[in-house]
């Protein structure tokens, strides 16, 4: 039953992958798109990497080599315009994928590989996929079959500096050769015709990065040098940048004051672990708070859990125990720390002798706590409407079997075809905002939180049935939430209101300047507030070279204090590592380091580490493109830094007010 539901989870992916990165792309050959969902793409990478397979960029296969992105597979194959009669050469079979896509499209496919692992390895999958129409062996793919020419096609998946004349001596008369041609970074896709008589027919069909074609009509392995290094970026970088005071002294957060006319300001973080990440944008939402008028900050976090801090922070009653303590979802390190803690203490002293109007609150965006979310509704209405409480948990009543795992009632909604919650959950929303009147006329602040729990309740029920159907629909979904949440904040607090946002780099870096909204059709929190605030949102993003950080193997899986690698070269943080500061600013808003913005401007890898960390894949499972100007405002340069302090029970001491987010 386990196997049946993982093969259906793939086959879900597969689809998923050719909507949203072959058909949004205009590759739209219904021959090409039944193949690759005839395809098992995981069947071609290593076990391990199994669950990448159809994510939106290349991944390691055997021989220190890669498999292609499926987008870069579709447009090859399409160049090609494989008949069904067609004799197909492929340069470089790699792990076998785009020969297997082809021979489900062609009449019989020859494969060359130059690494003798790789060609067995793709006549494994070959023979066990059934697949009786592929031939391969290891040779000089520069030099072609010529005993097996002429060819139809001849499609070559690595780049070389000029098109090989034994492979265009071996096309057949109308036959097309597609190869990535030109210098390691001005390659061009070339489709070359054989016109015959007429000669061949060159047409440019765009830039491409491909791995070298190695052979003896192609580059040697002595071209294969590494390019030259980023020491004058480095000097130019390093130049621009402000370092930055140790992050206890209070000091470090009066360079943020340039920021301070923004009604928005987002503070992101590399990874979900990391002390000093936490520890900054304490000690700068302190200024903001202190100086400049924020008054909300909105967390990565969920709603029901960053109300338990806000009810500390304001002073505010305590409400019932819930069934469920906050914090105590996975991960429970991400807000359950000593740095929150600390930063939650410094903002309940802060708002002590304030007005209730005037004090600074702390609100979680996120929408995973659906089930803390409906109890907090039906506890709201058991207090204000018994007899819309009645109501309610019948409404509610149909995600009452999936208490423990809400993402199962995704498995059964989209399995059979069900949506039998999704008008209940709406049905109770618009209720409670029909008698917004009358409940906020009781107490205004208590009917924000439930509203926005059955909202959130609303959204997560739409979220755990998205992602049955792609990660990009559900990243958007919940992205969007999250938006909608610090909108609503800010309008409750009115038009004078200001917020600063905690979040990863992934939400609050505008997706549009990375692979998310490039590649993937993702949109993210930054993009939003851009869209809608313009430039009184400002988005600032931390990175890191290397250290430690908290983070866990496996989803669900056990905290651990894991070693960072050190960046990879050629990223971001290599760059920045090379500038030699330990801890700095670099401001990127246009006009304000124009040399330096310029030299950042060329898209590099970035890298992303959520709550969990895989050093082993990490430039398959931590890094992506980006263009880091047009990412973000502002960058914060950590060189290393160090894990978060999690709080454990023996840690929380009896004295506390009932209020304390973090007690037992």
């Amino acid at each position: 039953m386990a196997e049946a539901t993982a093969l259906d989870a793939m086959e879900a992916r597969r689809h998923a992958m050719i909507a949203d990165q072959i058909v949004a792309r205009d590759i739209l050959d219904p021959h090409i798109l039944q193949a690759m969902a005839d395809v098992p793409r995981e069947r071609f990478v290593p076990e391990e990497l199994a669950e990448f397979a159809y994510e939106d960029r290349p991944l390691p296969i055997e021989a220190g080599q890669t498999i292609s992105q499926p987008y870069v597979v579709a447009l090859m194959i399409d160049a090609a315009r494989i008949g069904r009669d067609d004799r197909v050469l492929e340069i470089g079979v790699g792990s076998g994928y785009a020969a297997a896509v082809m021979s489900r499209l062609a009449r019989r496919v020859h494969a060359i590989d130059r690494h003798d692992e790789l060609a067995e390895r793709a006549r494994e999958r070959m023979a066990e996929l059934g697949y009786d129409n592929v031939v391969i062996r290891t040779g000089d793919g520069t030099k072609g079959w010529p005993e097996n020419a002429p060819f139809d096609v001849i499609l070559v998946a690595a780049g070389g500096p000029a098109m090989p004349q034994p492979l265009l001596d071996q096309l057949a008369i109308g036959g097309r050769l597609v190869i990535p041609a030109g210098a390691a970074e001005q390659q061009r896709l070339m489709r070359v015709t054989n016109d015959g008589e007429s000669g061949y027919r060159e047409e440019d069909l765009g830039p491409v990065h491909f791995v070298p074609l190695i052979g003896e009509h192609g580059w040697s392995g002595a071209d294969r040098t590494s390019p030259p290094g980023d020491a004058a970026p480095a000097r130019i970088v390093a130049a621009a940048s402000e370092p930055l005071p140790e992050i206890h002294d209070p000091a470090i957060a009066e360079a943020f004051d340039r920021f301070a006319d923004a009604r928005i300001v987002l503070l992101g973080e590399a990874s979900h672990g990391t002390s000093e990440y936490y520890r900054a944008r304490a000690a700068i939402t302190r200024r903001l708070i202190e100086r400049h008028g924020f008054t909300i900050v909105a967390v990565e976090a969920d709603w029901p859990d960053g109300a338990a801090i806000d009810r500390y922070v304001r002073h505010r009653s305590a409400i019932a125990a819930p069934d469920e303590p906050p914090f105590r979802r996975f991960p429970t390190w991400m807000w359950r720390n000593h740095e929150v803690a600390a930063f939650a203490d410094w903002l309940r002293t802060h708002n002590e002798d304030r007005e209730p109007a005037a004090r600074a609150g702390f609100f979680g965006l996120d929408l995973y706590s659906l089930h803390a979310s409906i109890r907090a509704v039906l506890a709201y209405l058991d207090r204000v409407d018994p007899a819309a409480a009645a109501i309610a948990r019948e409404r509610y009543g149909c995600l009452g079997p999936f208490g423990s795992d809400p993402a199962s009632y995704g498995r059964m909604a989209v399995s059979e075809g069900n949506r039998q919650c999704e008008q209940a959950v709406i049905e109770q929303l618009r209720h409670l905002l029909e008698k917004a009147r009358d409940y906020a006329a009781e107490d205004g602040e208590d009917f924000l939180d439930a509203a926005q729990n059955a909202r959130l309740v609303a959204n997560a029920e739409a979220y755990y049935r998205a992602i049955y159907y792609g990660a990009a629909e559900s990243w958007n979904l919940r992205d969007r939430h999250m938006f909608d949440t610090l909108d609503l904040l800010l309008q409750s607090r009115g038009a004078a209101s200001k917020a600063v946002v905690w979040a990863h780099n992934s939400h609050i870096g505008d997706a549009r300047a990375t692979e998310m909204g490039q590649s993937r059709g993702e949109l993210n929190i930054g993009q939003l507030c851009r869209e809608e605030y313009g430039r009184e949102a400002c988005s600032i993003g931390f990175g890191t070279h290397g250290g430690t950080l908290m983070a866990a193997t496996n989803w669900g899986g056990d905290m651990e204090v894991k070693r960072v690698n050190p960046s990879r070269p050629g990223s971001y943080e290599a760059l920045f590592h090379e500038t030699g500061h330990a801890l700095a600013l670099l401001d990127l808003r246009e006009g304000e380091r124009p040399d330096a913005r310029a030299r950042l401007m060329e898209p590099r890898l970035e890298r992303f580490i959520g709550v969990i960390y895989r050093p082993d894949t990490e430039r398959w499972s931590h890094y992506a493109s980006a263009t880091l100007p047009e990412q973000f405002d502002a960058w914060v340069w950590f060189d290393e830094t160090t894990a978060l302090s999690p709080i454990g029970d023996a840690d929380v001491a009896e004295d506390l007010p009932e209020t304390w987010p973090f007690g037992l």
